[in-house]
């Protein structure tokens, strides 16, 4: 009977993570959805998850370490990063195809270690050099084809590589300070620095604020914002990072296909060798990582 609770206890764990992963899928298409402009679309993913999350933020036990004055700053400018992510991201879906904005918002593991390696100062293990190459082929594949498209296409593909370079900033902020953090409490402390950053690009991009159908940005924040991320934080300390880094592969294929059903957007072959390419990079660059990592919000 044990065997069988213990079997059980391992698949349902494995369905929260492909779980994880599947929600997280969605958010591209419902940014597409959403009748505001798209970084204002981030803006309310944020805001209207914040209640929840600082409830589940309030019931996480004390204890920790203060940050002190330097930890918040630390947070703050990862607050400010992570919202210019989430603004060249969301520029990006509109301008790219779904799956493509997907894999290059999701480069940032590849590139931190990239800048791993630089900072030590070491060589490169057979992994992280796999990664690289096959990133820097994967993008250059996936460009490629999106140039053949319209230039428009291309600079969605710029917009989203910009967005994960701008979340290995985050990433990089945060480590000094997600020892003294529970996750949800650093998820409401970004949130609250971000959110505005968010509301003054739209505003300046003479973006639509305020919806007219609140539906498509109630289940952006609710799913990519709190299911998405619960269901992921909570399976980060069960499985080893080669195993998250292979989930993550479903994001850009799930991605890829709501963009073909809903949107009738196609992979040439090159784009789906790109996409093998690029996915592949992301799962060795996942298994590189130490087995503590901070979710993206």
């Amino acid at each position: 009977m044990e065997a069988a609770d213990t079997r059980f206890d391992r698949l349902a764990r494995l369905g929260m993570l492909v779980a994880a992963n599947a929600v997280l899928a969605m958010g591209p298409w419902l940014v597409r959805l959403a009748d505001t402009g798209p970084v204002a679309a981030g803006f309310w993913r944020l805001t209207l998850a914040l209640p929840v999350i600082a409830f589940f933020a309030w019931r996480e036990p004390a204890g920790k370490a203060p940050l002190g004055r330097i930890g918040l700053l630390l947070v703050a400018g990862a607050g400010v990063a992570f919202a210019l992510d989430l603004a060249a991201w969301h520029l990006g879906i509109e301008r790219t195809r779904l799956g493509n904005a997907s894999l290059f918002g999701n480069s940032g593991s590849v590139i931190l270690i990239a800048w791993s390696l630089i900072a030590a100062r070491q060589s490169p293990r057979m992994a992280e050099i796999a990664a690289v190459a096959a990133a820097l082929i994967g993008a250059f594949l996936l460009m490629d084809g999106s140039l053949q498209i319209s230039h428009e296409n291309l600079l969605g593909d710029l917009f989203s590589l910009l967005a994960g370079v701008l979340y290995a900033v985050y990433l990089l902020l945060l480590r000094s300070v997600r020892a003294r953090l529970g996750p949800w409490s650093m998820l409401v402390l970004v949130i609250l620095a971000g959110a505005p950053i968010l509301l003054r690009v739209a505003l300046a991009l003479g973006e639509a604020v305020m919806p007219g159908n609140w539906a498509p940005l109630l289940v952006l924040a609710m799913s990519s914002q709190v299911v998405g991320q619960g269901l992921l934080i909570r399976s980060l300390s069960w499985f080893s990072p080669l195993v998250i880094g292979l989930a993550l592969l479903t994001q850009p294929a799930l991605a890829a296909l709501s963009g073909y059903l809903a949107f009738g957007e196609g992979l040439s072959a090159q784009d789906m060798i790109g996409m093998a390419l690029m996915g592949m990079a992301l799962a060795l660059a996942r298994a590189s990582e130490p087995k503590v990592k901070v979710p993206r919000p």
